[in-house]
Parts: structure tokens; sequence; C-alpha cells
């Protein structure tokens, strides 16, 4: 794929994204991103999680329950979107721990710093998971939840999460797997990129 592609299929995940802050979601029904209480319990998240701020339903898992948080940890969550599992991770890691958001559209960002104004060990940057505005060595953990499947470069995205991973650190994704050839339309149609 061309940098000129790649530079359009990110605009329109980020258009997708951005409208479904604004209320205007463009997720086709029945897919797994939408307001669904019920899949997030599923998923594992608690009656309380379910109802915690930033939470637009846009997850395919649980990283929170996967990461095993352990007070005073930094944390970078991949695509923090409205920050619903930053939130959740800012109370496992307490006050001595510290929570970054990274997320590529601005009104998710905005959305985010909104819903947790009050949350102090918390922060959200601008910037692609393919280019992470972090130092090296600066996290214990990074988590994402259904992010790394819209990234046309893969491969550069765990490049950046091992740089920025201190030694000894991990990760904990919830994503989705392809395990055959998608159909064309899947593989083309980004307006189902959920």
């Amino acid at each position: 794929m061309s940098a000129a592609d790649d530079d359009k299929v990110r605009q329109k995940v980020s258009d997708v994204y951005a409208s479904a802050v604004q209320g205007e979601s463009k997720f086709p029904s029945g897919s797994c991103c939408g307001d669904n209480p019920a899949l997030s319990l599923k998923m594992g998240y608690s009656e309380d999680e379910v109802k915690s701020a930033g939470n637009l339903g846009l997850g395919c898992g649980n990283p929170i329950k996967l990461a095993g948080l352990r007070p005073g940890e930094r944390v970078c969550d991949l695509g923090s979107g409205a920050g619903f599992d930053c939130f959740l991770a800012a109370k496992q890691v307490g006050p001595e721990g510290h929570v970054i958001g990274v997320d590529m559209t601005p009104a998710m960002l905005s959305k985010a710093r909104q819903e947790g104004a009050e949350v102090k060990n918390c922060e959200f940057r601008l910037g692609e998971i393919e280019h992470l505005p972090l130092a090296d060595n600066e996290v214990d953990v990074l988590i994402s939840n259904c992010v790394i499947n819209l990234s046309t470069d893969k491969a550069q995205v765990y490049r950046e999460a091992y740089r920025v991973l201190r030694p000894g650190g991990r990760i904990a994704i919830s994503d989705v797997v392809a395990t055959d050839v998608l159909p064309e339309q899947l593989r083309t149609e980004t307006a189902l990129a959920c």
C-alpha cells in the first residue's frame, strides 16, 4: 500500500470514529462496535465499569482484565478513544501510577479530556500508533482494545510498542485477527473497519 493510500485509510478510520463521538455512528448494525452494554459485559467488564466515563462501546474485548495492572505502573493505551480503558487503568495503577492514552482522532481526545478532567493520573496525547508520542522505555504496560487491526502497518505498531516499553514490560491486546482470506468487500470497505 502506498503512503497516499495509508493516509486515505487513516483519514477514513478517523472520520468514522469521530462520528461515534458525535452520536452519528457509521458502524454497520450487528458489528462489534456501538453502544451495546450486554456485549461489554460478555467481554468481562463489570456492570459498574460499563457505566464508566468514556465508554462508547467501541472495543472488542477487555485488555484491562488481561493486563494484570499493579499499583504504580505506567500504562499506555494505543488508540484510547474517549478514554474508557484509560480511566479503568488509572484506578488500578492508583495515584503513584500514570496512564497515557494515544489517539489520532481529535474529537476522541477532546471527549476523553472532558470525561477525565478529574482523573489526575491520566493524560491524552494526539498521535498515531505507528509513531507513538512517547519516549523510549517510558511505560511498563501497553494496552489496546480493537485498534491495531485498523493500522495499515502492524509491524511498525509493534516496533513502536517495544520501543516505548521498559525492559520486562508487557502488552495486553484485545483485537480481531483474520484466520482466513477475507472476502474482497471486507478488505476494501473501510467503513467496516471496526
